[in-house]
């Protein structure tokens, strides 16, 4: 229903009454902002009652206010400019303690992620990494944070895995040209959607590599390609991508791709640590009796 949200709301228009005009013409010109907004303050602003906003959703079809929310912030997600993000952190973090205000924010991203993660796609999906030949994971622009944590993993427990550059085109292509039907792509995209990453998926889909996505929702242009989808709550807070939310759910198919691998990864971290302690990789510490208080000890 997102596509048409506004289609819906313009022909309802010249029949709806007063209150709910109101609110219809806000929205028509200001979706970017009403997207962000409890009903309670929508309704202040544009001088109706929080019942009459909640009407007003009921009217076009939703169940609720928050059903209507979630239909408006799927359209709006990917058309806001970094300068329309700044107008919505400003409305909505002005005079607030910015610090809880955000930590609070992901971590409802976090729980409803997990309320409304799809448990059996997620295990398949685990199957499926364990089963692949190669690996490719390709994640644009603050994505590219997220692909480069399941590399370095990935990479302890897998001998081929290659994440995907996307400083050009042509690169990117160069560098997934041998994609096949034993390999996987796993790609990570949020609003505003990776061209890159799309192109990549639909190469990878037409030469019979399996497909997973990490996206936001099923309306994210990825999932038309992908064979597992991922889903992850990434709504705006600030101009700053809310990336909290993925990152766990990352760090669960890590965990449980590693489970199904245990054998292998045991033995690579051995031999690492064998390497890590050979070159001196990290800082030690050495404990002994001189350097404890005497009073600490017994």
């Amino acid at each position: 229903m997102q596509n048409t949200l506004l289609t819906t709301i313009n022909e309802k228009l010249p029949k709806l009454s007063k209150g709910h005009r109101k609110i219809a013409e806000y929205i028509l010109a200001h979706y970017d902002k009403a997207a962000f907004m409890t009903a309670s303050r929508l309704g202040n602003v544009v001088g109706v009652s929080e019942s009459t906003v909640v009407r007003f959703a009921i009217e076009l079809g939703f169940e609720g206010y928050p059903e209507m929310q979630k239909s408006l912030k799927e359209f709006t997600s990917n058309k806001l400019t970094t300068v329309q993000r700044m107008e919505v952190m400003n409305d909505q973090l002005a005079g607030e303690d910015v610090l809880s205000k955000i930590l609070n924010f992901d971590i409802e991203q976090i729980r409803r992620t997990m309320e409304e993660i799809d448990k059996d796609e997620f295990y398949t999906t685990v199957d499926t990494i364990s089963r692949a030949d190669r690996i490719y994971v390709i994640g644009a622009r603050s994505a590219s944070v997220l692909a480069r944590f399941i590399v370095f993993y990935f990479n302890i427990m897998f001998e081929n895995v290659k994440i995907i550059h996307t400083t050009s085109t042509s690169e990117m292509f160069e560098q997934i040209l041998g994609i096949g039907e034993k390999d996987i792509m796993i790609g990570i995209s949020f609003p505003r959607y990776s061209k890159h990453t799309i192109k990549a998926f639909k190469y990878a889909k037409d030469n019979g590599a399996k497909v997973i996505a990490i996206t936001d929702t099923k309306a994210s242009p990825l999932a038309q390609y992908a064979d597992h989808l991922l889903l992850a709550h990434s709504d705006m807070a600030s101009f700053a991508d809310s990336l909290v939310a993925p990152m766990s759910l990352i760090n669960a198919l890590i965990t449980a791709v590693g489970l199904q691998r245990k054998e292998y990864v045991s033995d690579s971290f051995q031999r690492l640590e064998t390497i890590w302690d050979k070159y001196e990789v990290y800082e030690k510490t050495e404990t002994n009796e001189e350097s404890i208080p005497h009073d600490k000890i017994n």
